[in-house]
């Protein structure tokens, strides 16, 4: 089964997912339609064709996407991720998933998302320095510090997005170091900007089991996916006192019910080519990606892409807590599931927040061209993260809703209350 298809085999549209949950929301918070409609259209969606000259001098022709969902709080903000099996719904799901998540955190930013649908493993450097400078061509109109900030997400990184505000900056004549987040630090980048998903997933998974009086230390925890979110949620957790007894990657999963060695595979996977179904040591055994998501541990983290915990295997779950660090990683059929186990679920839109809370610091240190140490960084993440964590925990206990709900809930009240402010043009 792609992952596009659910249990019945008709095809995932994580568009319907994030609608679905909205449309709860809006009832929970007795809302008409007429207050909320807008959010379920995006602002803009734009499809653009990119050509590239290969090396070996033919032209291939990749198709990509940026939509903005929401301006009604602020610029908008959202990654861009190469991926051969994006489509437009995913690219929409994933910018109203911005939206919510800048809302829930309270920050001045509105959702967008971008995206190449390319398997970049198949093109050399200079093919993917082009792809992604003639991507930056395409979309220009819509990017800029005050309209739209991308930053990076699946299979990009700082060196993609150094490439996009040189691109950016040589169209305009001067450098704008504030039109993308997430850039190396010698261009204007922040400090604590890599780590910061993963030290936010950190942070609300030790809130999480400190809320349901469980220590830290020797709590199992097993991670889905170990690219720069999992791979520091681990080493911090780790840090923590908590034990990984089970990762996974695109490759296959491992589990070591004694915990695994992080350091040591993080070395392991720096690897050029390196894949966790090669990793070898001592008591560890060798898995697929189910076995690490249903196996012995007391909290799931889905560090991966959407749409990994469904109607399928959310029963044979074990783990009574789960994190989401990717973007909508439970279809609608697996929460209610979920729900019915009893089984506490973080939401995508706190969870993983960490990344665009730092990301929104870079974009202030650009415009006033004054730099924080990573001290201050870290210590201004765990402020904002705590208070959206604190309430979102609340509302949900207060209105005896899940944390789903309870996140959207709050998303949706800041964003209704701005549309007041901001009625309808003209």
């Amino acid at each position: 089964m792609s992952e596009n298809q659910n249990a019945a085999g008709a095809r995932y549209n994580p568009y319907d997912n994030m609608l679905a949950v909205l449309r709860k929301a809006a009832e929970k918070l007795g809302y008409e339609e007429n207050e909320y409609i807008t959010l379920e259209y995006p602002e803009r969606e734009l499809k653009v064709s990119i050509p590239v000259e290969m090396d070996d001098g033919s032209v291939r022709v990749f198709e990509g996407y940026r939509v903005q969902h929401s301006s009604l709080r602020g610029p908008c903000k959202g990654g861009v991720r190469y991926h051969p099996n994006v489509n437009i719904d995913e690219v929409k799901a994933l910018a109203a998933w911005m939206t919510l998540k800048c809302a829930v955190a309270n920050i001045p930013f509105g959702g967008a998302k971008g995206a190449v649908k390319v398997d970049v493993n198949r093109l050399s450097p200079k093919e993917l320095q082009r792809l992604t400078r003639r991507y930056t061509a395409m979309i220009l109109p819509l990017i800029g510090p005050e309209k739209d900030i991308p930053a990076p997400d699946v299979n990009t990184d700082a060196k993609t997005m150094g490439l996009i505000m040189d691109t950016y900056s040589m169209m305009k004549g001067y450098p704008v170091p504030g039109v993308v987040t997430g850039k190396p630090i010698c261009i204007g980048g922040s400090l604590g900007r890599h780590e910061a998903t993963g030290r936010g997933v950190t942070l609300v998974t030790l809130k999480t089991l400190e809320r349901m009086n469980a220590k830290a230390a020797g709590t199992r925890i097993a991670v889905q996916g170990f690219g720069n979110v999992g791979s520091v949620t681990c080493s911090l957790l780790q840090e923590s006192g908590c034990r990984i007894v089970g990762v996974s990657d695109v490759s296959g999963g491992i589990l070591r019910p004694e915990g695994i060695d992080i350091p040591d595979l993080r070395n392991f996977m720096k690897r050029p080519g390196a894949l966790i179904r090669d990793y070898r040591a001592e008591g560890v055994r060798h898995t697929d990606n189910r076995g690490v998501i249903t196996c012995d541990a007391d909290v799931f983290i889905p560090a991966a892409l959407e749409n990994q915990i469904t109607a399928e295997n959310a029963g044979a779950i074990q783990a009574p807590v789960i994190v989401e660090a990717a973007n909508g990683p439970t279809a609608v059929e697996a929460d209610r599931i979920l729900q019915k186990k009893g089984t506490v679920v973080v939401p995508d839109i706190l969870a993983n927040a960490g990344g665009v809370i730092v990301s929104y610091f870079e974009w202030v240190q650009n415009i006033q061209s004054l730099f924080w140490d990573e001290a201050e960084v870290n210590r201004s993440l765990e402020k904002i993260l705590t208070k959206a964590f604190d309430e979102v925990w609340s509302t949900g206990k207060e209105s005896g809703v899940t944390l789903r709900m309870a996140a959207y809930m709050i998303a949706l009240r800041r964003l209704v209350d701005a549309k007041r402010c901001r009625p309808v043009f003209p």
